[in-house]
């Protein structure tokens, strides 16, 4: 996969999932890119992303962890290909699939994006659903051993030229219905429990299927892998085949689900590369949780929602926007379009230390040469936090601060700031005349 010519920097958008859950529909997506057409998009904000059972009919009948209906009807055309549900999305009726609305989005300006499960629907395995290109069905090339623990939709393709025209057959369809991004569930990490295990990661064939189908299709087509945590003894793998692969398993707006992060982006900050990119899953700011029957805005402080914000620029993340674009708050618009912090984004992160109660990290713009050093506090108190980079930049040193504005010259190599609990301080770094020598 060509990954830096689909994506060259880390993909930025909104994705219907926090916000909708199951239910999302053509009137509400639309009104989403509206918004990010007339407001995000000159920061960078481009994919709208519709999310899970776009293909269900009675989505969001049912509630809770599990809310997905086993062997529930569905959307299907004669080749076993799921379609959009016509009463949530009136546009796809007549075959015409999600073309018409990706029309729509490209007009704007925006590029358009779906999730899928992998695997192939398990109701066009029980009727013997034909496949498109070969003489194989449905039922020969699907692994009834292979369904994903949480939503009954699938059984996996198994590795054979059958299940290849399968899925050669979807990726082509969602090309010409003009689908920019796609992401893909149940196959970044198919076993929670077991994360760093080889059986978390045993259906990786299927992410090579799906990846020479995207390039088959002759459209660049961004490929995102979920759920996770994803397997660092894979990373190799999911850089090869894929575009952008999660290190969580779903993150909330919850602190110690944040604070969790850091060991993560540790642990990943070494695989950012063009076109590759370890995701730290979506941004649950703004107004979340209405497929949920729990609408309400984020529980993150905005300290903490500055500190998400800022390590999900610092480690190169992709940036899908959660919350309701029609309900954007100045608040929530001052942090999505902070051009200081964005500018992070084709950095590269190395963090300097970590502790239970701080973090340091520096990221350095290989093309720009432009530097920052962030500091991150941890606890439950106000802190003052130092890190030295005398070792890493040998002179005399200032920060341009990028939250709050104004220059601070840093003295002796330690970049020091008063921080708030669970708050951040980011700083884009700029080097005085004057060498440490000249200093004694």
């Amino acid at each position: 996969m060509t990954n830096n010519v689909f994506a060259p920097t880390p993909p930025m958008g909104w994705n219907s999932y926090d916000y909708y859950d199951t239910t999302v529909n053509e009137e509400q997506v639309r009104a989403n890119a509206q918004v990010m057409a007339e407001r995000l998009k000159e920061w960078g904000w481009e994919y709208i992303v519709i999310d899970i059972q776009w293909y269900a009919k009675n989505a969001g009948s049912m509630r809770g962890r599990f809310q997905y209906i086993p062997f529930g009807p569905v959307e299907m055309d004669s080749w076993s290909r799921l379609q959009p549900d016509p009463e949530r999305f009136p546009s796809s009726q007549g075959g015409k699939g999600f073309g018409p609305l990706a029309d729509y989005i490209h007009s704007l300006g925006l590029k358009f994006g779906i999730h899928i499960m992998r695997g192939i629907p398990r109701i066009a395995a029980h009727v013997h659903g034909k496949i498109l290109g070969h003489n194989e069905t449905a039922d020969m090339v699907a692994d009834p051993a292979s369904v994903c623990w949480w939503n009954p939709d699938m059984y996996g393709v198994r590795d054979c030229p059958g299940g290849q025209a399968y899925y050669d057959s979807i990726i082509k369809m969602y090309a010409d219905w003009g689908v920019d991004f796609i992401k893909c569930d149940d196959i970044c990490n198919t076993d929670h429990w077991t994360p760093n295990s080889e059986k978390a990661f045993a259906r990786s064939f299927e992410i090579e299927m799906i990846s020479r189908a995207i390039e088959k299709s002759g459209r660049q087509i961004v490929l995102s892998l979920s759920p996770g945590p994803a397997v660092i003894g894979k990373a190799w793998h999911y850089q090869t085949y894929s575009n952008m692969w999660r290190i969580t398993d779903d993150f909330w707006d919850d602190w110690e689900l944040l604070k969790a992060m850091f060991p993560r982006c540790e642990q990943w900050q070494d695989h950012v590369f063009p076109g590759s990119y370890p995701d730290c899953d979506m941004l649950p700011l703004g107004y979340i949780g209405a497929g949920f029957g729990d609408e309400r805005l984020t529980r993150f402080t905005r300290d903490e929602q500055k500190t998400m914000f800022t390590l999900w620029c610092l480690m190169g993340s992709p940036l899908m926007m959660g919350g309701e674009l029609t309900k954007l708050d100045d608040w929530t618009m001052f942090i999505l379009t902070n051009w200081d912090v964005l500018d992070m984004l084709p950095c590269r992160p190395k963090q300097l230390y970590r502790n239970d109660s701080s973090a340091a990290w520096t990221a350095l713009d290989p093309d720009s040469g432009e530097k920052y050093v962030v500091l991150f506090n941890l606890a439950d108190e106000p802190q003052q936090l130092s890190a030295s980079v005398r070792d890493i930049w040998p002179r005399t040193i200032a920060g341009i601060d990028l939250w709050e504005g104004g220059r601070t010259e840093f003295t002796d190599g330690a970049v020091t700031a008063d921080v708030a609990p669970h708050g951040c301080a980011a700083f884009r770094i700029a080097s005085t005349a004057k060498p440490w020598e000249d200093q004694q």
